[in-house]
């Protein structure tokens, strides 16, 4: 909570409504800042009606604000359809600036290259053929790989990831921006052994270094140590 910025605060403050991911999450951040508005729940399970809801609120001359949890909305969290809507409308979209685990998790990497270039590739597909096809697939893209995941998918991760990348550089990120914040480093296969028996909780970030050896400059480690 300790997050948010002071505009997001006047921003809120300001508003006639607040769509939230989770209203009772929302709830409680409004409380700690002395903020009392209607709360909508706009999620991705009722996305498309509450988005038309919405609209017609704005058509209508009201201004809102949309959060989500623990991110960025339309971040691999619900909010590119009402954007979407709202813009195809004519109404105006202001973005706020917040926590969002993708720099902040490339900024506390120490991967060399995490500086100036990634690909982010999000939430790998529910089935595990499918997750290992996309896997595959990234290979060829030589750069800083970043992925969310679900804690109980991340014993399956570290498998498909050490059978895909075996020795190149991966950070796992737990908890970023929370109490039990960690960053945890190593190849993919020795993550894969070390933590076989884990139980993972909270939100997770992983970063692949499949760049190469190339550093923050984009030159290979034997080239900039050359010079």
């Amino acid at each position: 909570m300790e997050d948010l910025t002071f505009r997001a605060v006047r921003v809120l403050a300001g508003v006639d409504w607040i769509a939230a991911e989770d209203t009772r999450h929302t709830g409680m951040l409004l409380s700690r800042i002395g903020v009392k508005k209607p709360l909508f729940s706009s999620h991705q399970f009722n996305e498309s009606g509450r988005s038309r809801q919405l609209i017609e609120f704005l058509r209508a001359g009201q201004n809102g604000a949309l959060v989500t949890d623990a991110g960025t909305p339309g971040i691999s969290d619900p909010g590119q359809r009402l954007v979407r809507e709202a813009v195809a409308a004519g109404i105006p979209i202001m973005t706020l600036p917040g926590a969002c685990a993708i720099p902040t998790a490339l900024s506390g990497s120490a991967l060399p290259a995490a500086g100036s270039d990634f690909y982010f590739a999000g939430f790998l597909p529910m089935k595990s053929g499918q997750r290992l096809k996309r896997l595959q697939s990234l290979a060829s893209v030589q750069t800083i790989l970043v992925f969310y995941e679900s804690p109980h998918k991340m014993p399956r991760f570290l498998d498909e990831a050490a059978s895909v990348f075996p020795e190149c550089a991966m950070v796992i990120c737990r908890e970023l921006t929370k109490k039990f914040e960690e960053y945890i480093r190593g190849s993919a296969s020795e993550l894969r052994d070390r933590f076989s028996g884990r139980k993972w909780k909270g939100e997770l970030v992983v970063l692949i270094d499949n760049s190469g050896g190339k550093d923050a400059a984009g030159q290979s480690g034997d080239a900039a140590a050359g010079e």
